[in-house]
């Protein structure tokens, strides 16, 4: 699909410009670590390899760098995930929203600065296609991150393999499932790495993967006390709008991302980076002699 071929939204520059101005006028505009839900969850893969126990996985997703979102705060979260001892990263779209222009370069320098010693990997999501999902994945080139977009890459410790799945934007219609199964390795664990959450629908459907890592929606941006999950839910993220949910066999996990889209509004919705690390459910054989 080309760029020219994606619907975008009206009045895009208009939007970014006063986005622009309110940005840059605001008093807490540097990055500070406590204003962050750093998440960290265990999860348990079926036939995960001993040597892919407590992998680390960080997942950022929804920057929305120039909508809030600056890019000295962004140069300076990148500084503080890589301090996080983590394995590999993942990014799961919508890195602007209505203009690229004047932010491309700070996010490549940014995504640059990333280090993980497995690797980066990345899917775009629908405001990425909006704007050049070309120049994204030239982007992702210079960086270093591997696009995913209906792709697979294969992991190797030891004799243990792990299958890193992604597909593009369904908002846009860009997903494209059966070419990530047919290019996949059989009989492995893989996670699926796909923006809008709701795609679990479809993807656990295919019993293939034992994860989905997810964005999108920004948590609704006001999550209810005690219940835990919010009444505001978009296109693509009405099901699983925010945190952990088991959609059928598969594992579905939904950031809350780190921007906001339109207004600058989070209630008991703090940006999120998340840390997954995997867990084998094997049982560790011990030879006795």
């Amino acid at each position: 699909m080309k760029d020219e071929d994606i619907e975008r939204p009206p009045a895009m520059k208009v939007r970014q410009g006063i986005q622009d101005a309110m940005t840059y006028s605001l008093p807490d505009k540097k990055f500070n670590p406590k204003n962050i839900d750093l998440v960290e969850i265990d999860i348990g893969l079926n036939n995960l390899g001993w040597n892919f126990n407590n992998l680390r996985i960080l997942n950022l997703t929804d920057i929305h760098l120039g909508q809030w979102i600056n890019p000295e705060y962004l140069e300076e979260l990148v500084d503080y995930v890589n301090t996080l001892n983590v394995d590999l990263i993942t990014l799961t779209g919508d890195y602007f929203s209505y203009n690229l222009e004047d932010y491309d370069k700070s996010l490549e320098k940014s995504l640059k600065k990333l280090e993980a010693p497995y690797g980066k990997f990345g899917v775009l999501g629908n405001h990425d296609h909006w704007m050049s999902a070309e120049k994204i994945r030239t982007i992702f080139k210079s960086a270093d991150i591997v696009d995913l977009s209906n792709d697979v890459h294969t992991l190797q410790m030891g004799e243990d393999y792990l299958n890193l799945c992604g597909v593009d934007s369904s908002t846009v219609c860009a997903d494209n499932i059966d070419e990530v199964i047919a290019k996949m390795r059989q009989d492995t664990p893989s996670i699926l790495l796909a923006h809008e959450p709701d795609f679990a629908k479809e993807s656990s459907q295919t019993k293939k993967f034992d994860l989905q890592i997810s964005g999108h929606s920004h948590g609704g941006q006001f999550i209810i006390p005690a219940v835990e999950t919010t009444p505001f839910r978009g296109p693509n993220s009405t099901k699983y709008p925010v945190g952990l949910y088991k959609v059928g066999e598969m594992t579905q996990y939904t950031s809350k991302g780190l921007g906001t889209n339109s207004f600058r509004i989070r209630i008991n919705c703090k940006p999120e980076i998340t840390i997954i690390t995997l867990k084998t459910t094997k049982r560790r054989k011990i030879k006795i002699e």
